[in-house]
Parts: structure tokens; sequence; C-alpha cells
């Protein structure tokens, strides 16, 4: 199988393609900067060096909010012929705050109380909410473009400055958590590890990048499946999920589409990288399968009845051992008590029903 991570060339991507290389010698590494995607009525094309990208069995692709567009289009090009963890629409859900939550609300992922507010019709909402405050921009990650309003005068004069900017944002109410969250990192249909993040003195973002420490920590069952349920709401298979651990119970605060590796890695001594590596790995031998049934059905539909057929398929090896596939046993008809004939050299195989004319 053939692997490609196309990243920015962070060291979290770096982790993950070594952790590849355990599972296949054939993994690449390729800049995202370094890709074009050219569009037509003749549909898309990936380019990687002005050239065509090659043919890859599975591709990782992850980078920062600012290149959602580049993410989404790569992935809608290339996703029918290689294994793609995120779907297309997962870098746009997943990197704008307003689609995060709305994509939230609708699959009952539960959620602070959030507002979307432009213009003056956002004065009315400061006048009826509970303090304090949290107001954010809808992009942004580690923290940036988060802040906290203790009063309504304090949300106020945030205002007028967020007003001045001319841009959507968002008003969210504040749950008291004591400075901490929970960052858990969702592989496929588990969580594969997480850890406590405890904000510094002074700091209500508890994000590592803000000052904040980590510790490990255990997840119930219940905040385990709210995690991956906010995962898949916006179509990512590889996540980083932070919860706040209210009285109400767990509430998802963000999402990351491309998380980092080393916070977490290093808080709970868990290689993610490679809990990531074999996930892609099994998954990608599943769409491989997946296409080969698919691609031998065609054929064989194509086929006429009652007349040779000649088959182009794949086979599956046991160790040493081949398994047939099961639409050979039933057009062929053999059954477990026949004895058959086997006629075998490099290359070729004929199996015949066992009749006296071979004595």
């Amino acid at each position: 199988m053939k692997f490609a991570v196309i990243s920015l060339g962070s060291k979290s991507s770096l982790m993950v393609i070594e952790a590849l290389k355990k599972y296949s010698p054939d993994v690449d590494d390729i800049h995202l900067k370094d890709i074009e995607v050219s569009l037509s009525s003749k549909g898309l094309s990936v380019l990687y060096n002005g050239k065509p990208l090659g043919k890859y069995d599975c591709i990782y692709a992850k980078g920062s909010f600012r290149y959602s567009p580049m993410l989404r289009a790569i992935t809608l090009a290339l996703s029918k012929d290689a294994y793609m963890p995120q779907k297309p629409e997962t870098f746009t859900k997943g990197n704008d705050k307003i689609i995060t939550y709305l994509s939230f609300q609708k699959e009952g992922v539960p959620m602070p109380t959030t507002y979307l507010a432009t213009g003056e019709s956002s004065k009315k909402i400061l006048a009826k909410v509970h303090y304090p405050i949290i107001m954010k921009f809808p992009h942004g990650t580690q923290g940036k473009g988060v802040m906290f309003a203790e009063s309504y005068a304090a949300a106020s004069s945030m205002l007028d400055a967020l007003l001045a900017l001319k841009q959507p944002f968002l008003i969210q109410e504040y749950i008291e958590t004591e400075g901490t969250d929970i960052r858990a990192f969702v592989v496929g249909d588990k969580v594969a590890a997480a850890y406590r993040r405890v904000a510094r003195k002074g700091e209500k973002r508890a994000n590592i990048h803000a000052g904040g420490t980590g510790e490990v920590c255990t997840l119930d069952a219940h905040t385990q499946k709210v995690a991956i349920k906010a995962a898949k709401a916006i179509g990512a298979e590889i996540a980083g999920v932070d919860i706040l651990e209210s009285v109400k119970g767990p509430v998802i605060l963000e999402i990351n589409v491309s998380p980092g590796l080393q916070g977490i890695t290093s808080v709970t001594k868990i290689d993610v990288a490679d809990k990531i590596a074999k996930f892609l790995f099994e998954k990608t031998k599943e769409f491989i399968e997946s296409k080969t049934k698919t691609a031998t059905t065609g054929i064989m539909k194509e086929i006429t009845p009652g007349t040779e057929k000649e088959i182009i398929t794949a086979l599956d090896f046991r160790g040493e051992r081949i398994l047939l596939p099961e639409y050979i046993t039933k057009e062929t008809k053999f059954k477990e008590a026949e004895d058959l004939n086997i006629k075998v050299k490099k290359g070729k195989l004929i199996i015949e029903k066992f009749s006296d004319g071979h004595k």
C-alpha cells in the first residue's frame, strides 16, 4: 500500500509519517504549499510541483484553518481513488466555528449556548445574557481570538471594537471549570487518548499554547461517546475535541481537524501517532478490498450467463494459503465433499471437477 501525508511539515505530521513507515515502506511526505488544484468543466486535478500527483491508496491531508479551501479541494478531487480520513466538507465545518456549532446543533451534540452576532442587533444579545461571557471570532486556533467579558460594561467596550471590524463574531455562555478543559483525541470510533489542560494563573484559556499545563485523565464512557459524536458531526475520523466538564455533563467547546500530537503524547505517554498510522493502514486495506469487490462484481455482471468467464481480481492470501472470492465458489458450484483436479505451474492455476477420465 502507498501512503501520503499532505501537510505544512509540522512536527506532528512527521510523527505520523514515521509511524506509517512501520506499516508500509512506501510513505511520501508532501508539502501543502507545493500543491496546486486545477478546476475545469471536465473535473478536478491535483498537481504537485507542477506535475500530476501520483496514485496513492491513502492520503492524510491536514493543515491550518487558513488552508481550508485548498484542503477541501484536494480531498474532493482525490477521495474517490484513495482513502482519506476527512470528508471534503470536514475542513469547512471544522475550521469555521459558526458552521461547527451549526453542525453540532443539527446532530444533537451538547455545546454552550451560542449566539451569532453582527451589527447593532448584538447589543440586544448583550443585554439579555448572563455574565460572564465569551466573545470570539469564527476562525482561529490555540485560543487566539477569544475574549472574556465579566460584565455588560466590559462586553460593550469589546463590542465597539468588534463592530469596527465589520465581521461576524460569536457570543457564548461562559461555563465555569476553574480554568480547565479536556482535549480528547478521536481516531475512528475510539478516543485514542485524553488529557486535562489547566490554565496558568490569571488566564481563562487552558490551551498549552497559552501557557497551560496538562495532566492525565480518564474519560467515562458517556464523555467518550460525546467526543466521538462531535467528530462524526463534522465528518472527521481524526480530530482533537475540546470538552468542558459542566454541571450538566460534558459539552463540546471546539474541534480541531488537524490536531497536534506533541502535547497529548508528552502528557499521556501514549503513542498517538502509531494509533493514527494503524487506523489509516486498516481503513486503507478495507478501502482497497471494497474497490476490488465492486470492480469484480461489475465485471461479472457484464459477462453473458452460461459462458466461460474470465475474471480479473485480486487474491486474498492467508499466510501461505490462497482464499478464492465467494463468487467463484458460487459460479463453479464446487461442493466440499467433491474431489477436484488441480493443475498448477508458475503463474497459472486450473481447478476442475475430478472425473473418471482423469484416472
